[in-house]
């Protein structure tokens, strides 16, 4: 009888601790309730819109950005069970890796999954926000996700993309150089790989005469002046023009101030398609795709003949990668993970390397776990949900 009524005790005891426990988790987050601006910023930070591909449409596709944000559900794919599910945990934000609208919608009647999904989100003032290809095509994004679940080393992008990429040239008195260097790396230039803060600088004779109405820094009105300048080169992404260009503008001292800025055709090495690296140590083809059957949880992989040669390099893709396939024969890959291949595509693996088809959904079930990763860390004690909605439409039987 002793013993029930400790356990009695017991109990209360965690009730009260899991009340006030829940309270105060609640009470925080009605304190860090933020705009849902501030959330897409952050993520837009980290994967520019600009990167996506011509035929996505990432971005807010339902909602208002200047609603209150009380909580985020990640997931794969927003449909209407994910919406609801949304709905039920008082999660106004659904982060999804693929818009629910690809194309135009003519009509919104509910005659199918994408025009359901919807009209729920609106009905309900739930926000909908789609960061896909962007996600994709940033080094730490998707295809970084599933190299870190492989356990890949020596990282880098497979197919790099060009013109994303510029300069900004800038002439200015010695003495402000730190002042206005400091201001553009604020504002993210100068990030050249793993370094920061990169600049070139040269000094040299500057001339300039200020015309009637002027107020120069240095110099007299009407009358001709030479500075010792110093002239500052800082490369920058291209989606940052603005900001790069306000903020140096904003430290420098100059009323008139003299700049250039030029595209560059430079590659952009942690911007572009698909991935390449290196196991720690060499399998064997059937080792390997078992580690990856069993990392990925798969039922299946569809794969290419087997080439007969130790596994070491991987070159890999989430979602559709078809088009990656010469890349990854172009950097000695030993076995090309992807999904959605078509079947005469699987002959272009020419006894060279394996292409593992291992499921569309299957490739970037990660994905929810990088999302609600990334925002976690950004929003401390912040509602990041992930979703528990089985989105995959496609099944496998495997019968007898």
């Amino acid at each position: 009888m002793e013993s029930y009524r400790r356990a009695g005790k017991a109990m209360k005891r965690y009730k009260r601790i899991l009340f006030f426990k829940i309270f105060f988790l609640n009470f925080k987050i009605v304190l860090l309730r933020m705009k849902i601006s501030a959330i897409i910023s952050f993520l837009e930070s980290l994967a520019h819109p600009s990167l996506q591909e011509h035929y996505d449409n990432a971005g807010l596709i339902t909602g208002d950005k200047n609603w209150e944000c009380g909580g985020i559900t990640c997931a794969l794919d927003a449909t209407e069970d994910v919406i609801n599910e949304a709905i039920t945990n008082r999660c106004n934000l659904v982060v999804a890796h693929h818009p629910i609208i690809f194309s135009g919608l003519k009509k919104i009647n509910g005659k199918n999954y994408v025009e359901k999904a919807v009209i729920t989100a609106i009905k309900n003032d739930i926000a909908i926000y789609a960061i896909h290809t962007n996600l994709d095509n940033v080094i730490k994004g998707v295809n970084g996700k599933i190299a870190a679940i492989l356990g890949l080393q020596n990282i880098s992008v497979l197919l790099p993309r060009q013109n994303l990429l510029k300069k900004l040239y800038t002439f200015l008195p010695v003495n402000k150089a730190e002042q206005v260097r400091n201001a553009i790396f604020k504002a993210g230039g100068g990030h050249i790989g793993n370094y920061s803060e990169c600049s070139f600088n040269a000094e040299g004779t500057g001339t300039f005469k200020g015309e009637e109405g002027t107020n120069p820094y240095v110099g007299i009105a009407g009358k001709q002046h030479q500075e010792n300048e110093i002239k500052i080169e800082i490369i920058f992404p291209a989606w940052l023009e603005n900001d790069i260009v306000t903020a140096m503008k904003e430290a420098h001292p100059y009323e008139e101030v003299a700049y250039d800025v030029i595209n560059l055709i430079n590659t952009h090495q942690e911007i572009g398609s698909g991935l390449i690296g290196e196991l720690p140590g060499s399998m064997t083809e059937t080792e390997f795709l078992s580690h990856v059957k069993k990392v990925f949880k798969l039922s299946i992989i569809r794969h290419s003949p087997l080439a007969g040669k130790p596994v070491k390099k991987i070159a890999l893709c989430g979602g559709a990668g078809s088009f990656l396939i010469s890349s990854a024969l172009a950097v000695g890959a030993d076995v090309f993970i992807t999904a959605d291949m078509k079947y005469h595509e699987f002959f272009d693996a020419n006894g060279r390397l394996v292409i593992a088809d291992i499921g569309h959904y299957e490739s970037e079930q990660f994905t929810i776990d990088l999302l609600a990763e990334i925002l976690e860390q950004k929003f401390l004690n912040f509602a990041v949900l992930k979703t528990r909605v089985q989105t995959n439409p496609v099944r496998y039987f495997i019968g007898e």
